[in-house]
């Protein structure tokens, strides 16, 4: 609002609008992403707490992934709403590492605001935080470890550093060989390069047993039972069918009548759609098939004919599960009966129905050099299950980056040390005001391993200096926190090994988000609308919401 020379009020703005601007919205953005960034913090590496999140259902879930518990939050604040997109992002992205980008970034806008105070504009900063993050990959690339496919051990210890900080770590070792063969098992070379697509890694939760029982299945398992109680239970050395049909008799298109004028005409009638259903059952058991997935019906009758001719079949399967059957069996999908032959059939030593408590699945084993497989977790309650699905996605995505990049690098803060000492030789070189930025962000680095410090109950300053001085070595690079004694040693030799896709995620997100904010110097918050139902004196409905929660005021 403004008064023009005179006192008549100018409205810019709607009423009920609510604007921060300059320094006072930079601090309240920044405040907000911070308070984001500690809520995660404490969860941060193998001694980190776990988070119960309760909904508004009363539903709980236990949980110390940055992602999930981001996601359950019910975040107001847009600038706060930026870290739980980073959070995303990073998990989408490469699938660990997302409470770490959450923290950084945290941790940026926190040394920001520092040098805000000391009026370094935010272009300055911005442009200082760019260069920083690109030196930092830079010597994430210089710093990291080749590795294969097949290096079984090393994959194994990059699963279990993954596993360690979850809540699966009593049952580490067995996931992270279930882990490490799912990923081997679903990897293709394609032009020269190793791909991964876990996607074909189905996963299955029931309840009961224990997570040492969690198995992997070379094969499917389908969330379905037999068709018939006539048909056999299982069958060795299946031959598998993929129908994408229904094996029932069309009905018509248009309304159609038929007149039928004496009881014969009926029987012949019927005889018809019978003889019709028989000969689709007898194009299957010609093409030698002796189990039949069918993504779509199976007329009771075409049951009854298949069950007699010995033949397994399961229908009204998902389009997701055909596709990976046809991946693991080797099988074609056909859109008809009439198109079946031996070579489309997919084959597996052994389909079975199989009961587990009230459920029955249908397991699809031992399939000769499956492209799909599936990962059968089990655990005493439902909060074990959830928390060791989250555990073994982080854990299947740091293999598959592992073995896509062919690159690792030490854990512990090992390579955020190293990233942080190389940013301050490299910060003295720029020199002028974006020297102060590089240092602001390396201090901001060294975050991390200060956190993993804290969580594991070890004074961060004492096990800081440490780390700072063993790292003027170069040849002690690899040298990060032992967190269950405090000392500084050696992570290559404690096997504790990351991904290099994860740390440089984390340092591209975690940049872009902290950039993106300090950006902001002016917060309007937009109100109502046509859709605001007026007050009863006729004016907009209050602010609250995001405007008041931002503090904002009415202009």
């Amino acid at each position: 609002m403004s008064t023009g020379g005179g006192t008549v009020p100018v409205i810019v703005l709607k009423e009920g609008t609510g604007r921060t601007t300059g320094r006072e919205a930079q601090k309240n953005n920044i405040m907000a992403a911070k308070i984001v960034a500690e809520a995660v913090k404490t969860t941060l590496g193998p001694c980190g707490m776990d988070k119960m999140l309760v909904t508004s259902f009363g539903d709980v879930s236990i949980t110390n992934d940055g992602a999930t518990i981001l996601k359950e939050l019910d975040v107001q604040h847009p600038a706060a709403k930026m870290l739980v997109e980073v959070a995303k992002a990073q998990d989408n992205e490469v699938g660990d590492g997302t409470t770490t980008a959450a923290v950084l970034t945290g941790e940026l806008l926190s040394k920001a605001e520092g040098l805000l105070d000391r009026n370094v504009h935010p272009t300055v900063i911005i442009e200082g935080y760019k260069k920083a993050s690109e030196k930092a990959q830079e010597v994430l690339n210089k710093i990291a470890i080749p590795v294969c496919l097949t290096d079984d051990k090393t994959l194994r210890d990059v699963a279990i550093t993954s596993l360690n900080s979850k809540g699966v770590n009593v049952a580490e070792e067995h996931f992270a060989k279930i882990i490490v063969d799912a990923v081997r098992q679903v990897t293709e070379e394609v032009n020269g390069k190793m791909k991964a697509d876990i996607d074909l890694i189905k996963i299955v939760k029931k309840h009961g047993k224990s997570l040492d029982e969690t198995e992997l299945v070379k094969g499917m398992v389908i969330d379905k039972e037999i068709a018939s109680s006539q048909m056999p239970k299982f069958i060795d050395g299946a031959k598998i069918a993929l129908l994408n049909e229904k094996l029932e008799i069309e009905k018509t298109e248009f309304d159609a009548k038929i007149n039928i004028e004496s009881p014969d005409q009926i029987k012949l009638f019927l005889d018809e759609e019978e003889r019709m259903l028989k000969e689709m059952v007898d194009a299957v058991t010609k093409a030698g098939a002796n189990v039949v997935f069918c993504e779509k019906g199976i007329d009771d009758m075409a049951l009854h004919f298949l069950a007699k001719a010995g033949v397994l079949a399961v229908k009204s399967v998902s389009s997701s599960d055909m596709e990976k059957l046809s991946r693991a069996t080797g099988g074609k999908i056909l859109a008809s009966v009439k198109d079946l032959a031996t070579d489309a059939l997919g084959k597996a030593k052994r389909v079975e129905e199989v009961k587990i408590g009230d459920d029955k699945l249908i397991y699809i084993r031992d399939c000769k050099n499956p492209k799909a497989v599936t990962i059968v977790i089990r655990g005493a309650s439902n909060h074990v299950i959830d928390e060791a699905e989250r555990s073994l996605h982080d854990g299947l995505c740091v293999v598959r980056n592992a073995v896509e990049d062919g690159k690792i690098v030490a854990g512990g803060g090992a390579p955020e040390e190293e990233v942080a000492k190389n940013l301050r030789n490299f910060a003295v070189k720029v020199g002028g005001r974006e020297q102060l930025a590089i240092e602001a962000f390396a201090e901001a680095v060294e975050a991390i391993p200060l956190t993993l410090a804290e969580n594991a109950g070890l004074d961060p300053i004492d096990v800081m200096v440490e780390l700072r001085a063993k790292h003027e070595d170069p040849d002690n690079k690899y040298f990060g926190i032992e967190v269950t004694t405090g000392k500084i040693k050696n992570m290559l030799d404690l096997l504790v090994l990351e991904p290099l896709r994860v740390k440089m995620q984390v340092m591209k997100s975690a940049t872009e988000a902290a950039n993106m904010i300090l950006k902001i110097d002016d917060l309007i918050s937009v109100k109502g609308g046509e859709k605001t139902p007026p007050t009863p004196s006729g004016m907009p409905g209050g602010m609250g919401g995001m405007g008041g929660g931002m503090g904002g005021m009415p202009y």
